[in-house]
Protein backbone atom coordinates (compact mmCIF):
# COMPACT_ATOMS: atom_id res chain seq x y z
CA UNK A 1 0.00 0.00 0.00
CA UNK A 2 1.75 3.21 -1.06
CA UNK A 3 1.71 6.67 0.23
CA UNK A 4 -1.99 8.81 -0.97
CA UNK A 5 -2.57 11.94 0.63
CA UNK A 6 -6.17 12.03 -0.24
CA UNK A 7 -6.79 8.18 0.42
CA UNK A 8 -5.58 8.67 4.00
CA UNK A 9 -7.64 12.02 4.32
CA UNK A 10 -10.78 9.98 3.17
CA UNK A 11 -9.82 7.21 6.18
CA UNK A 12 -9.21 10.43 8.53
CA UNK A 13 -12.53 11.35 8.12
CA UNK A 14 -13.85 8.24 8.29
CA UNK A 15 -11.89 7.97 11.59
CA UNK A 16 -12.75 10.88 12.64
CA UNK A 17 -16.89 10.77 12.34
CA UNK A 18 -16.34 7.67 14.26
CA UNK A 19 -14.11 8.64 17.06
CA UNK A 20 -16.77 12.04 17.44
CA UNK A 21 -19.40 9.58 18.23
CA UNK A 22 -17.15 7.58 20.86
CA UNK A 23 -15.77 10.81 22.44
CA UNK A 24 -19.69 11.57 22.77
CA UNK A 25 -20.23 8.09 24.49
CA UNK A 26 -16.75 7.69 26.32
CA UNK A 27 -18.01 11.99 28.01
CA UNK A 28 -21.34 10.69 29.13
CA UNK A 29 -20.68 7.32 30.23
CA UNK A 30 -16.76 6.93 31.94
CA UNK A 31 -15.97 10.51 31.63
CA UNK A 32 -18.80 11.00 33.97
CA UNK A 33 -17.68 8.51 36.39
CA UNK A 34 -14.26 10.38 36.40
CA UNK A 35 -15.27 13.81 36.97
CA UNK A 36 -17.41 12.82 39.86
CA UNK A 37 -15.57 10.82 41.59
CA UNK A 38 -12.54 13.53 40.95
CA UNK A 39 -14.84 16.65 41.54
CA UNK A 40 -15.62 17.84 44.83
CA UNK A 41 -18.68 19.09 46.18
CA UNK A 42 -17.30 23.03 46.17
CA UNK A 43 -16.09 21.88 42.42
CA UNK A 44 -19.53 20.65 41.30
CA UNK A 45 -21.08 23.96 42.75
CA UNK A 46 -18.58 26.45 41.33
CA UNK A 47 -19.38 24.66 37.76
CA UNK A 48 -22.45 24.59 38.37
CA UNK A 49 -22.62 28.75 39.03
CA UNK A 50 -20.28 28.97 35.85
CA UNK A 51 -22.74 26.83 32.84
CA UNK A 52 -25.38 28.88 31.05
CA UNK A 53 -26.45 25.54 29.70
CA UNK A 54 -24.66 25.41 26.41
CA UNK A 55 -21.18 23.99 25.48
CA UNK A 56 -19.02 25.48 23.54
CA UNK A 57 -20.01 23.65 20.43
CA UNK A 58 -23.39 25.38 20.47
CA UNK A 59 -21.66 28.75 20.94
CA UNK A 60 -19.60 28.13 18.34
CA UNK A 61 -22.48 27.30 16.01
CA UNK A 62 -24.25 30.27 17.03
CA UNK A 63 -20.97 32.45 16.33
CA UNK A 64 -21.23 31.01 12.55
CA UNK A 65 -24.33 31.91 11.48
CA UNK A 66 -23.88 35.38 13.20
CA UNK A 67 -21.17 35.83 11.01
CA UNK A 68 -22.37 34.26 8.30
CA UNK A 69 -25.62 36.35 7.92
CA UNK A 70 -24.38 39.32 9.88
CA UNK A 71 -25.58 39.78 12.73
CA UNK A 72 -28.57 36.98 12.95
CA UNK A 73 -28.39 34.59 16.13
CA UNK A 74 -30.03 30.86 16.45
CA UNK A 75 -32.53 30.11 19.00
CA UNK A 76 -31.45 27.71 21.88
CA UNK A 77 -33.41 24.77 19.94
CA UNK A 78 -30.95 25.72 17.05
CA UNK A 79 -27.71 25.98 19.30
CA UNK A 80 -28.57 22.28 20.08
CA UNK A 81 -29.18 21.02 16.77
CA UNK A 82 -26.13 23.26 15.83
CA UNK A 83 -23.62 21.99 18.16
CA UNK A 84 -23.65 18.39 17.15
CA UNK A 85 -23.46 19.83 13.60
CA UNK A 86 -19.97 21.48 14.37
CA UNK A 87 -18.86 18.85 16.81
CA UNK A 88 -18.64 16.10 13.88
CA UNK A 89 -17.80 18.79 11.17
CA UNK A 90 -14.74 19.26 13.77
CA UNK A 91 -14.01 16.18 14.32
CA UNK A 92 -14.43 15.00 10.48
CA UNK A 93 -12.09 18.04 9.37
CA UNK A 94 -9.34 16.93 12.58
CA UNK A 95 -9.41 13.94 11.39
CA UNK A 96 -8.76 14.15 7.84
CA UNK A 97 -6.10 16.11 8.40
CA UNK A 98 -4.52 13.74 10.67
CA UNK A 99 -5.03 10.93 8.46
CA UNK A 100 -3.07 13.29 5.53
CA UNK A 101 -0.50 13.61 8.10
CA UNK A 102 -0.42 9.82 9.05
CA UNK A 103 0.52 8.92 5.17
CA UNK A 104 3.69 10.33 5.50
CA UNK A 105 4.55 10.69 9.32
CA UNK A 106 4.83 7.36 11.73
CA UNK A 107 5.52 10.05 14.66
CA UNK A 108 1.69 11.84 13.70
CA UNK A 109 0.80 7.96 14.66
CA UNK A 110 2.62 8.24 18.11
CA UNK A 111 0.71 6.45 20.82
CA UNK A 112 -1.66 5.18 18.61
CA UNK A 113 -3.45 8.01 18.30
CA UNK A 114 -2.96 9.54 21.76
CA UNK A 115 -0.53 12.22 21.10
CA UNK A 116 -2.87 13.91 18.76
CA UNK A 117 -5.88 13.28 21.22
CA UNK A 118 -3.97 15.05 23.52
CA UNK A 119 -3.20 17.29 21.30
CA UNK A 120 -6.88 18.31 20.09
CA UNK A 121 -7.50 18.65 23.64
CA UNK A 122 -4.76 21.18 24.31
CA UNK A 123 -4.67 23.18 21.15
CA UNK A 124 -8.53 22.97 20.34
CA UNK A 125 -9.91 22.88 24.24
CA UNK A 126 -7.75 24.94 26.30
CA UNK A 127 -6.51 27.83 23.82
CA UNK A 128 -8.95 27.82 20.67
CA UNK A 129 -12.12 27.85 22.54
CA UNK A 130 -11.38 30.01 24.65
CA UNK A 131 -9.67 32.19 22.34
CA UNK A 132 -12.47 32.37 20.41
CA UNK A 133 -14.73 33.71 23.27
CA UNK A 134 -16.30 30.33 23.19
CA UNK A 135 -15.65 29.23 26.49
CA UNK A 136 -13.61 30.69 29.89
CA UNK A 137 -9.76 30.45 30.01
CA UNK A 138 -8.51 27.23 31.60
CA UNK A 139 -7.95 28.76 34.59
CA UNK A 140 -11.17 29.88 35.45
CA UNK A 141 -12.07 26.33 35.97
CA UNK A 142 -11.17 23.52 38.48
CA UNK A 143 -8.31 21.72 37.86
CA UNK A 144 -10.41 18.24 38.11
CA UNK A 145 -13.05 19.29 35.84
CA UNK A 146 -10.81 18.49 32.73
CA UNK A 147 -10.27 15.18 33.43
CA UNK A 148 -13.52 14.23 31.08
CA UNK A 149 -12.42 16.14 28.27
CA UNK A 150 -9.14 15.43 28.32
CA UNK A 151 -10.08 11.28 28.23
CA UNK A 152 -12.71 11.90 25.97
CA UNK A 153 -9.77 13.75 23.60
CA UNK A 154 -7.62 10.45 24.19
CA UNK A 155 -10.58 8.37 23.23
CA UNK A 156 -11.41 10.19 19.95
CA UNK A 157 -7.14 9.92 19.28
CA UNK A 158 -7.42 6.44 18.78
CA UNK A 159 -10.43 5.70 17.81
CA UNK A 160 -9.47 7.98 14.93
CA UNK A 161 -5.88 5.67 14.58
CA UNK A 162 -7.77 2.32 14.70
CA UNK A 163 -10.65 3.24 11.85
CA UNK A 164 -8.12 4.80 10.36
CA UNK A 165 -6.01 2.22 10.27
CA UNK A 166 -8.73 -0.09 9.43
CA UNK A 167 -10.35 1.92 6.50
CA UNK A 168 -7.18 2.95 4.78
CA UNK A 169 -6.28 -0.53 3.55
CA UNK A 170 -9.99 -0.34 1.58
CA UNK A 171 -9.16 2.35 -0.18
Amino acid sequence: MGKHIARGVVAGVVGGLVASWAMNVFAETEGQKISDALETPADKQELAAMSDGEDATMRAADKIVETVTGGRHLTYEQREIGGPIVHYAMGAVTGGVYGGLAEYSMSVRAGFGMVFGAFIFSSADMFGVPAFGLAKWPNAYPLSSWANPLGAHLVYGVTTELVRRVVRPLL
